[in-house]
């Protein structure tokens, strides 16, 4: 098959990149390139999507399916899908979880019209998406495959979320877990995740897919990561949600966060039904395997570098401090 990967330089893309060369497959990647190269055997087309007719260099192109993972903008959904749509027998777009304004109930946020000039926020995420996936079935229905990613985890992953967890446990002594025996967990390994979009390409499956792996309490993946990379004698001290907002942790990412961890008020997001998924050809790995790789990435950046998720020596100090 010849596919179009629209990105290809970054985490997920690149994986459905990498994935789609292993198999065999004619890979063209859309991208402006400034992030890093695409997978060797691949082909890099450099295109700036904030720019009218980037995607004009590929008019003469035909695709056999088009990946298209973009985030923040509908417009770019909708160029794409005007160029590359009546013509391309299967079309995967990478959504997000996040379009559920509700997850108790499965309800969606209103769709937000792209406004080229407005401010991308967190909370114009969802709505985003669901404009983008509106836009897909409108244009090319019968052929989409959607996809509403959670959690992805693995090597390469920017968010620093994930990889915190194998890099500090890794470290051994005395490590801040949150006391949330209620709490969920939810992820898939960005290979699996990349394995499946190749796969539901070559297959022509098609459908709205809640794209992350089966629930797991959460101390039971913690305890998963801390058996696959901490040192024998490392201690988990499990700490109250209320001590945590006292001292101003941030929840699920960003600097001072505990990262993973959400507050009895979101954990909803970690409850989806993966078994539509799973019943066609998404197969998650195991959890060790997948933090055993994810750490051999912290090590090659560098374990104590400044991070983008978690906390540092010191906050975690102040916390076992706060908690004894």
């Amino acid at each position: 098959m010849k596919i179009l990967v629209l990105g290809g330089t970054v985490f997920l893309s690149k994986a459905v990149t990498a994935e789609a060369v292993r198999r065999g497959h004619e890979v063209i990647c859309g991208a402006r390139g400034t992030s890093g190269g695409v997978p060797e055997g691949a082909r890099l087309v450099q295109i700036d999507r904030d720019q009218p007719g980037a995607l004009d260099q590929l008019a003469d192109e035909q695709f056999d399916a088009v990946v298209d993972v973009s985030k923040y903008s509908v417009t770019w959904v909708r160029d794409a899908l005007r160029a590359f749509g009546e013509t391309t027998p299967h079309w995967t777009f990478v959504s997000s979880i996040s379009v559920y304004a509700d997850h108790a109930t499965d309800e969606l946020h209103p769709a937000l019209e792209d406004d080229p000039d407005a401010e991308f926020t967190a909370e114009r995420y969802g709505s985003v998406k669901v404009a983008s996936e509106n836009a897909v079935r409108e244009a090319v229905g019968g052929k989409e495959f959607v996809v509403r990613a959670g959690l992805i985890t693995g090597p390469g992953d920017p968010s620093d979320r994930f990889g915190y967890w194998p890099a500090r446990l890794s470290k051994g002594g005395r490590v801040v877990v949150p006391d949330s025996p209620e709490l969920g967990f939810q992820h898939i390994d960005v290979r699996d995740l990349a394995r499946w979009i190749v796969f539901a390409a070559e297959e022509r499956v098609t459908g709205t897919f809640d794209s992350t792996g089966p629930v797991m309490p959460f101390q039971m993946a913690i305890g998963e990561i801390a058996g696959a990379t901490a040192p024998a004698g490392t201690q988990l001290v499990p700490v109250s949600e209320d001590v945590l907002k006292q001292l101003e942790i941030n929840p699920w990412a960003g600097p001072r966060s505990l990262p993973l961890w959400l507050p009895r008020a979101w954990a909803g997001m970690v409850g989806r039904d993966v078994s539509p998924a799973l019943a066609n050809g998404l197969k998650p790995r195991p959890l060790a395997e997948t933090a055993l790789d994810s750490l051999e990435y912290e090590r090659g950046l560098g374990l104590d570098r400044p991070r983008k998720a978690g906390l540092t020596e010191q906050e975690e100090q102040e916390i076992l401090t706060a908690a004894s």
